[in-house]
C-alpha cells in the first residue's frame, strides 16, 4: 500500500531524532561561569554593605573592608564582636592580608571600629584572638541603628564606647601593617629551638683567622660529636699546631678521627691551672697574714713554746720551755705557721701566757747557769810536761806499729824471757 510506505507518510520528519550529550556538558559549563552566590542577604545589611561601598571620605580598600564588616556583622546586634577570621574578610574585600591590615588602620582611624588589645597564650607565645567592633559612628552610617536614638535595639546589643579599650592596658605590641602575616609573629629565637644558631661558639670564632667558613664550623661540630669529641676541646688542645700547620682544614679533620681523648688533655690542663692558681692565691694570703704579724709574739695552747715574728717577716723564732736559748727559722716557716694561727693551736701572747711561760723554764735555766758558773770555777787548765810528752810519743809510735803490721809486744817490750 502506498500509504506505509516511508516518503508517502512523510515519518522522516515527525520522528524524535536522538540527542546530543555533548550539548548538556556545554549548557552546564555556561550556568557555572555566569553563576553567582546565591545568598539572600537582609535588606538592612544589603543597604549597610551599599553604603558602606559608596563612602567618600575613606580609601577604596577601606570601603572594600568595611562592605566586608557590614555584610558580616549581626543586623540584630551591630555593637557586638563580630565572629570572623581575617581569611574569611581578605576573602570578601579580596585583599591581601598587608592590604587588610593597612585598611583596619584606615578604618581605625577614622572612628568605625574599635580593636581591643590582642593578648598572648602563656604556652605557644601565639596572639590570641581580637574581635571587631564597630563604633556608634559606623552603625549610623550604614544605617544599622536609628540616627535619633538607639533605645530600640535589644537588650543584649547595647552599644560599646570606643573609650573601653582604651583605658585597657596594652600588653602586647601591635602588628605592623607593613609585614606578611602569619609565622612573623611567633617568636623567631625560642628557648628550645633545635635549629642552627645564627653565629659562633665564642671559643671556635678564631678559625675563621685560619681559613675556615662559618658553616664548615658547624659541620666540623657536628663531624666531632659522631667521633664522641667537642671541636672545642679539640681546637684548645691543638690551637698552636692549627696556626703553624700547612693545611689547617685537613689537619682539624684528622684530628677529629684520631682516638686521642682531647677531652682529657683540656680537664687536666684545667685542673694544673686551677691548683696554680689556688696555690698563687694561697700564698698571697699567707704573705698577707704573716705581714699583718710581724714583730707579734704567739703561745701554744700548753704554754710551753714561744713564737715570735721577726720585724721584716723573713725569719720566727721558737723557743721551748726546756731550752735555754730560742731556735730561729728561715725559709718556708710561714705556711706552717698561718696554718696554725688558723686552726687555733697557736695564739697571740697576753701577760698570763708570759708568765706562765717564764716560770716553766725560769727554775731549770738557774739550774743549769748555776752549774755552769761552777765548772768554769773547778776545771783548771792542765800544764804540759816532759812526762806527757814521751807518752803522746809513745802513742803515736805505737799506733803506726799497729798499722804496719808488725808484732807490737816485741818492738816495745822485748823478748820474752
Amino acid at each position: 500500500m502506498l500509504i506505509a510506505q516511508l516518503p508517502v507518510a512523510g515519518e522522516d520528519g515527525d520522528r524524535l531524532r536522538p540527542s546530543n550529550p555533548d550539548s548538556f556538558d556545554n549548557d552546564h559549563s555556561a550556568f557555572e561561569e555566569y553563576a553567582c552566590d546565591r545568598s539572600n542577604l537582609p535588606w538592612i545589611i544589603f543597604r549597610a554593605a551599599h553604603r558602606a561601598n559608596h563612602v567618600a571620605a575613606l580609601p577604596a580598600r577601606a570601603r572594600a573592608l568595611l562592605a566586608a564588616l557590614a555584610r558580616t556583622v549581626d543586623a540584630n546586634r551591630p555593637f557586638a564582636a563580630i565572629f570572623a577570621r581575617r581569611e574569611l574578610l581578605t576573602g570578601r574585600a579580596l585583599q591581601s592580608m598587608r592590604t587588610f591590615y593597612r585598611s583596619l588602620d584606615d578604618l581605625e582611624t577614622g572612628g568605625f571600629i574599635v580593636r581591643p588589645p590582642q593578648k598572648r597564650h602563656g604556652d605557644a607565645g601565639l596572639f590570641g584572638r581580637a574581635y571587631l567592633h564597630l563604633t556608634d559612628k559606623a552603625a549610623t552610617l550604614l544605617g544599622l541603628v536609628n540616627e535619633s536614638s538607639s533605645e530600640s535595639l535589644t537588650a543584649g546589643s547595647c552599644p560599646v564606647p570606643e573609650t573601653a579599650f582604651a583605658e585597657a592596658p596594652c600588653f602586647f605590641t601591635p602588628p605592623s601593617a607593613t609585614v606578611a602575616d602569619g609565622a612573623i609573629y611567633k617568636d623567631l629565637y625560642p628557648t628550645n629551638q633545635k635549629r642552627q644558631p645564627a653565629r659562633l661558639p665564642a671559643d671556635l670564632q678564631r678559625l675563621l683567622s685560619l681559613g675556615f667558613h662559618e658553616f664548615l664550623i658547624f659541620r666540623l661540630m657536628r663531624e666531632a660529636k659522631l667521633n664522641l669529641k667537642r671541636l672545642s676541646d679539640v681546637v684548645e688542645a691543638t690551637w698552636i699546631h692549627l696556626q703553624k700547620a700547612t693545611r689547617p682544614i685537613n689537619y682539624l679533620r684528622a684530628l677529629l678521627r684520631s682516638p686521642v681523648d682531647f677531652g682529657h688533655q683540656i680537664r687536666s690542663k684545667h685542673a694544673a691551672q686551677a691548683k696554680a692558681d689556688t696555690t698563687r692565691v694561697r700564698a698571697a694570703l699567707i704573705d698577707a697574714i704573716v705581714a699583718r704579724h710581724t714583730g707579734q709574739v704567739f703561745f701554744d695552747a700548753s704554754n710551753g713554746r714561744r713564737f715570735e715574728v721577726s720585724e721584716d717577716a723573713a725569719q720566727i723564732a721558737v723557743h721551748d720551755h726546756r731550752e735555754s736559748t730560742p731556735r730561729i727559722r728561715v725559709g718556708n716557716w710561714s705556711a706552717e705557721f698561718v696554718d696554725a694561727l688558723e686552726s687555733g693551736r697557736i695564739a697571740p701572747a697576753t701577760p698570763e701566757r708570759e708568765s706562765e711561760f717564764s716560770l716553766k723554764g725560769g727554775g731549770r735555766i738557774a739550774s743549769v747557769a748555776t752549774s755552769l758558773i761552777r765548772n768554769d770555777m773547778n776545771l783548771t787548765k792542765p800544764v804540759r810536761t816532759e812526762a806527757i810528752d814521751q807518752r803522746l810519743i809513745d802513742m803515736k809510735r805505737f799506733l803506726r806499729l799497729a798499722c804496719a803490721g808488725e808484732p807490737v809486744f816485741r818492738r816495745t817490750l822485748g823478748p820474752r824471757k
